[in-house]
C-alpha cells in the first residue's frame, strides 16, 4: 500500500509538471497580447476613466466606515410605524450615535435618508423618543404627507438629515435674525439615484439656502452622494447651475410652495432665497455641530429632544446595548400596513403671484 501510495504521488507529480509547461505557454501568450491591447486607444479611454473613478471614490479610501442597517417596527402608513437603526452591535440613535463625519479631513459627511426621492410620507428623525427612530409628521392626528405642486411629485431629492447637528432654538441666528427650529439639520441629496428610507450616505456638500419656516431658521445643506457620477464634477453651488440647469431654482421654489395646498402662505427665505457657497454651509454645519454636542450633554435646555443613546461622546444619557433592545422591542412587530389613499397622488396647481 505504501508503494502504490508513492506511485500515485509521482504520477501526480509528472501530470502537474506537464500542466504548468502549458499554463506558462498560456501566460506567455496572454501577456503579449495584452501588451498589444494596452497600446490601443480604446485601452487608454478605459485607463483613463478607471483613474477618474478611482480618484472619486478615493475621497473615502483608508477611511473604514460602520455598516447600518434599520429594523422596521409597526405597520407602514400607521401611526405605530417606527424605523430603528442598528450597527454591528445593536441599536443606536441617527440623530445622536451615528458621527457626523465620514471623513473628517475631506469634508465628507454621513447622511441620514429620510425620504426617498418622489415620495410624499414626510417621514423624519423622532427628537422626542428614545433611540430617535424615523417616524412619519402627524398633524391633527393625521399622518402627513406633502402634497405634489405640479410639476413636482413628491420629494425632488433624496431628503434627510446630518447627524450630531442641532439646530438650537435657544439661539438667534446672526445670519438669518432667527432662532433654530429644534431639529438636526436637513439635507437634500441631489444626485441621481433614489435612496431607500433609513439609507446612510456618504455626501459632499455644495452649498445651502436658509428657508424661514414659522420664524424659525431652517438651513437646506444641497449635497451630492460621493458615489454619484457626477460627484466628482460637482464641487460648489456654481457647478449644480453648470450641470443641473434650473435644478436650484426649482429647489427653491419646491421650498417656496409646498404648503401652499394646505392653505399655507408661501415659505420666506433668508438672502431672498439665493443659495449660499459651499464654504459658508461648512461653518454652518460646524456651528450646528457645536449646539449638539451641547444639548446631548446636557448644558443646554434641549426642549424637548430625547437624548437616550448608546454611545454619543458626552452624553450622560447613553444606555448599554440591552436596554437599547428593549426600547426597540416596545413598539410592535412590523406587519404589512394599509395602502395609500389615492389623495396622496393628486396634483395640485399652486403658482405663485407674479
Amino acid at each position: 500500500m505504501i508503494h502504490e501510495k508513492k506511485v500515485f504521488i509521482g504520477s501526480n507529480a509528472a501530470c502537474m509538471a506537464a500542466d504548468e509547461k502549458k499554463m506558462l505557454s498560456t501566460f506567455n501568450r496572454l501577456t503579449l497580447v495584452a501588451r498589444h491591447l494596452s497600446r490601443s486607444p480604446a485601452a487608454l479611454i478605459g485607463t483613463r476613466r478607471c483613474e477618474s473613478s478611482f480618484a472619486n471614490r478615493n475621497l473615502l479610501i483608508n477611511h473604514p466606515r460602520k455598516m447600518y442597517r434599520i429594523e422596521e417596527r409597526g405597520a407602514p402608513n400607521t401611526l405605530e410605524h417606527r424605523i430603528f437603526f442598528r450597527d454591528e452591535f445593536g441599536p443606536v440613535s441617527p440623530f445622536h450615535d451615528i458621527p457626523l463625519f465620514a471623513n473628517q479631513e475631506q469634508k465628507i459627511f454621513n447622511m441620514v435618508v429620510e425620504v426617498p426621492r418622489w415620495t410624499n410620507a414626510k417621514m423624519e428623525i423622532c427628537k422626542e423618543e428614545p433611540l430617535n427612530p424615523i417616524k412619519q409628521d402627524v398633524k391633527k392626528g393625521k399622518l402627513r404627507f406633502v402634497a405634489n405642486c405640479f410639476p413636482h411629485h413628491g420629494y425632488i431629492w433624496n431628503y434627510g438629515a446630518l447627524p450630531q447637528t442641532w439646530e438650537n432654538p435657544n439661539v438667534v441666528d446672526e445670519r438669518t435674525g432667527c432662532k433654530g427650529d429644534n431639529d438636526p439639520i436637513d439635507v437634500c441629496e441631489i444626485g441621481h439615484r433614489v435612496a431607500k428610507r433609513g439609507d446612510v450616505l456618504q455626501v459632499k456638500v455644495l452649498g445651502t439656502i436658509a428657508l424661514i419656516d414659522e420664524g424659525e431658521t431652517d438651513w437646506k445643506v444641497i449635497a451630492i452622494d460621493v458615489n454619484d457620477p457626477l460627484a466628482a464634477e460637482l464641487n460648489s453651488i456654481e457647478d449644480v447651475e453648470k450641470h443641473m440647469p434650473g435644478f436650484m431654482n426649482a429647489t427653491v421654489e419646491w421650498f417656496r410652495i409646498y404648503k401652499m395646498p394646505d392653505g399655507k402662505p408661501a415659505n420666506e427665505f433668508a438672502f431672498n432665497g439665493a443659495p449660499k457657497p459651499r464654504e459658508f454651509a461648512l461653518e454652518v454645519i460646524e456651528e450646528t455641530h457645536e449646539h449638539w454636542k451641547k444639548m446631548v450633554a446636557g448644558q443646554v435646555d434641549c426642549q424637548g429632544v430625547n437624548s437616550t443613546c448608546v454611545s454619543a461622546e458626552g452624553a450622560p444619557c447613553k444606555v448599554p446595548i440591552s436596554e437599547a433592545q428593549e426600547i426597540v422591542k416596545k413598539s410592535p412587530e412590523f406587519t404589512d400596513g394599509p395602502g395609500l389613499e389615492s389623495e396622496v397622488d393628486k396634483w395640485h396647481y399652486t403658482h405663485l403671484q407674479k
